[in-house]
């Protein structure tokens, strides 16, 4: 019998159907399923390995399979009570984005090939750049695919910056060791990427924190003015707003100055944090940010868009040319002579999605001010917990105004407890923590990740808690 791809008009709306009514039921009710699974990899590993593939098995079982598994196996972030990561339920409009550009499948490595697309992302890019101060003649970036592919681009382009012979010499033709710097609180990407930059861990300089867990200045600049002596080559700090493990901003304005001073390029990693900066009451804590050469941002973060989606944004408008200029025979040549930038020489990937479309599809839907609300219920939710966490006898350890909450009790400290703790959460399947180790003192932690969550969600956290 031969097989048709796409099925025929009539079986591919009637597989629709069961395809939505499953989308629908999980969307309308997450809270069907417990937050977290219980783990036995045996018995997952062959719920995976059901099927052999010598034969097919028909769309509508299939989707069965996939939903029951997904449903048994998994931690549903998209469950008002999980206060996890930064995994959010995603919104409506941002997974229409990811089905539209699944159906039209754009290809974006060229610019001919996709030009609505690569200027819808250059304009989110534009737009958000604007919105963190950087001017706008000058804002260039691109989409990645998670902070960790937008940091190490932030590494690249700060060498080639510094060292203009990087990209066709490579280290081998700087002559003082390079060295760049974040604080003991940075995300762990920045490991990955001095090790797949060539620099190496040992060249990655961990600046201690305040007692705000900020990353210390005076300790930076100790550091940089060592390393100069030593014979290294400083070249860029990354401070971060919005820690993932406490959701506490660096001083960003102190280290902009610090840069300046010394001729670094300063990265900001506002993974998480950055959505921040569309909140009027804390815009005061992003000042300093207009000033960097590069942030970050990723939106399936507190932007709630599916994953993964996030934003390299730098006012240096010829730095992703330098890093990663290149020409190939093959590629398409339409664009040539047109003013535009393909995005294959412009960027750290080469085939690509058309990600920017389901951040594209939320703002056309929400625009600035509605995320704005959708943000703040959440902020508000944080600072309800933190606040009915008080009233129980906990104790807050870290000082953020974003919805992200360290805890834990100060009668008992012990790292036991808090895993003990923690465990009798996850156990319970009806709400899910995690915990997190905050300069050597373990603590529990809870962070408001979904749109849905209210207090009666907070209450069921509390509760568990208490007995």
């Amino acid at each position: 019998m031969k097989i048709n791809p796409d099925f025929d008009k009539e079986s591919r709306i009637n597989n629709w159907e069961i395809l939505i009514e499953k989308c629908e039921g999980y969307l309308s009710n997450p809270e069907a399923w417990p937050v977290s699974p219980e783990l036995n990899p045996k018995e997952i590993m062959e719920e995976a390995a059901a099927f052999d593939f010598n034969q097919g098995i028909g769309f509508d079982q299939a989707v069965n399979h996939v939903f029951k598994g997904l449903g048994k196996y998994q931690v549903h972030t998209p469950h008002p009570a999980y206060f996890g990561l930064f995994n959010p339920r995603p919104v409506f409009p941002g997974i229409a984005g990811d089905l539209i550009a699944g159906i039209i499948n754009p290809q974006l490595a060229a610019w001919s090939h996709s030009p609505f697309a690569n200027e819808v992302e250059n304009h989110l890019i534009r737009e958000f750049g604007k919105k963190f101060g950087y001017p706008e003649d000058y804002i260039d970036g691109n989409f990645t695919y998670g902070g960790g592919e937008s940091n190490f681009t932030a590494v690249l382009c700060a060498l080639n910056n510094h060292f203009p012979s990087y990209a066709r010499t490579g280290l081998r033709g700087i002559k003082q060791s390079p060295r760049f710097y974040t604080s003991s609180e940075c995300h762990h990407s920045f490991v990955k990427a001095a090790r797949m930059a060539g620099l190496g861990t040992d060249n990655l300089r961990t600046i201690p924190v305040d007692k705000g867990f900020r990353m210390s200045v005076h300790h930076l600049e100790i550091a940089i003015k060592e390393d100069l002596s030593s014979g290294y080559a400083p070249f860029m700090v990354a401070s971060t707003a919005g820690t993932t493990g406490a959701g506490v901003l660096d001083p960003l304005e102190e280290i902009q100055a610090i840069c300046e001073k010394y001729n670094l390029w300063h990265h900001v990693d506002a993974a998480y944090g950055g959505a921040g900066i569309l909140i009027p009451e804390l815009r005061e804590l992003y000042t300093g940010i207009e000033k960097s050469d590069s942030l970050i941002f990723d939106a399936h973060k507190w932007l709630s868009v599916p994953m993964a989606a996030s934003l390299f944004i730098t006012r240096h408008r010829d730095i992703l040319g330098q890093t990663f200029r290149i020409t190939a025979d093959y590629m398409p040549k339409e664009a040539e002579g047109m003013g535009v930038n393909d995005p294959f020489s412009h960027s750290l990937q080469w085939s690509r999605r058309f990600t920017g479309l389901k951040l594209y599809m939320a703002m056309l839907t929400f625009g600035w001010d509605g995320y704005g609300e959708i943000l703040k219920h959440q902020l508000e939710m944080g600072d309800l917990l933190r606040t009915m966490l008080r009233d129980h006898g906990w104790k807050i350890y870290n000082p953020t105004r974003l919805p992200v909450v360290l805890f834990g009790n100060p009668a008992d400290e012990s790292e036991d407890f808090i895993k003990s703790t923690c465990k009798h959460v996850l156990n319970s399947g009806r709400a899910w923590i995690s915990v997190y180790t905050l300069q050597g003192k373990p603590t529990l932690r809870a962070c408001i990740t979904n749109y849905n969550t209210k207090k009666d969600d907070l209450i069921t956290l509390v509760n568990l808690l208490n007995n």
